[in-house]
């Protein structure tokens, strides 16, 4: 039997069981930690295993992920607003437009968010919808704008536009022509509702609230000045409720002293008192107007004045410019930023009369 050579006492004998065996599990070699929580004089070993602390970590995940949330929640909050200019602007868009399937912009006069608030948005948006007028009379022809707003082709224009024509043509911005017929005139408010023959799935105008327009809004105008179809200016509202007087010109006698003959004719036109661009005559009317700085000539008559929102507020009717001289022959017609249109609230009250073919 060889001799250990372990130390003495390295490995210490444990008490046995009464068959002589060792006891297991044996103790441990060291005094086990004090357990809280125990009575005093109770059995200390074996200790049971302590419960396991919580991991830190998921809490300052759940503290990370929070802020995480909000700005999420916050972003789609402000996508869903900065998306609601453009789907509302497309609800007061005519119900027979459709959508150009970009997804941004919407047929009629909604103005695109990248370009919102700006004069080209403005034109981009609402130019579809203004047309270029020719009407013909035994006086000669004459050139004015209108705003469509049917996609089957209803356009409103000024009385004076097309008073006497026994043709009427029109131009689309995109070069096409129509033959138009006159649905309705009224001649106290200078307006008038034509329509296109055989026309469908046209671009068409919001109408929008005059009512809420203020003096410094910024504007756009759309028209033909002197023929040149689609030509955009801006300015502001100068003034609100301006007595306007134009002649009215409601008969077919042709004398054509209404209409903007091509060439830079005669627009007749009171204001102060005096009178403009040639005699009013006997027969005229009165009618409060939104003043603008926005450059109009003739050829403007019947256009649109619309406000950074893409809607018409106004149906351009009328400017201020000296007098022709009587005996040059010439006109010194051109915009000196007096310009007028009538209101389109005013618009909005008279289209069931215009379409019913009934006026004044």
């Amino acid at each position: 039997m060889t001799d250990s050579h372990r130390p003495s006492g390295e490995y210490p004998m444990y008490p046995s069981y009464g068959n002589g065996e060792a006891a297991y599990p044996p103790p441990p070699a060291y005094e086990p930690a004090p357990q809280t929580g125990v009575a005093a004089g109770a059995p200390a070993w074996p200790a049971p295993e302590p419960a396991p602390e919580p991991a830190a970590a998921p809490a300052r995940e759940r503290r990370a992920r929070r802020p995480v949330a909000l700005l999420a929640a916050v972003a789609i909050a402000a996508a869903v607003i900065g998306g609601g200019t453009a789907t509302l602007l497309g609800e007061l868009t005519d119900g027979g437009s459709n959508s150009t399937g970009s997804g941004s912009v919407v047929s009629g006069t909604t103005v695109s968010q990248s370009s919102a608030g700006t004069v080209s948005g403005v034109a981009a948006a609402v130019a579809p919808a203004i047309v270029e007028i020719s009407a013909t009379s035994s006086a000669g022809d004459a050139t004015g704008s209108g705003v469509v707003i049917t996609s089957d082709g209803e356009i409103v224009t000024n009385n004076h536009v097309i008073a006497g024509a026994t043709q009427i043509e029109v131009a689309l911005s995109t070069g096409k022509t129509y033959t138009a017929d006159v649905v309705g005139t009224d001649a106290d408010k200078d307006l008038a509702l034509i329509k296109l023959q055989d026309a469908s799935g046209l671009k068409t105008a919001s109408l929008g609230d005059s009512s809420a327009v203020e003096v410094g809004d910024q504007v756009v105008a759309i028209g033909s000045p002197e023929g040149l179809t689609g030509t955009v200016t801006s300015g502001i509202v100068s003034a609100l409720d301006r007595d306007v007087t134009i002649a009215k010109n409601d008969d077919s006698s042709g004398s054509g002293q209404g209409q903007q003959q091509q060439g830079g004719g005669n627009w007749p036109f009171e204001f102060g008192g005096q009178q403009f661009n040639g005699d009013t005559g006997t027969s005229k009317t009165t009618y409060k107007a939104i003043q603008t700085d926005a450059s109009l000539n003739p050829g403007n008559s019947g256009g649109a004045l619309i406000n950074m929102n893409g809607e018409i507020i106004g149906i351009n009717s009328a400017m201020y410019s000296p007098s022709s001289s009587s005996g040059s022959g010439s006109s010194t017609a051109g915009s000196v930023g007096l310009g007028f249109a009538i209101p389109v609230d005013t618009v909005k009250a008279d289209l069931d009369t215009l379409r019913a073919g009934n006026g004044s």
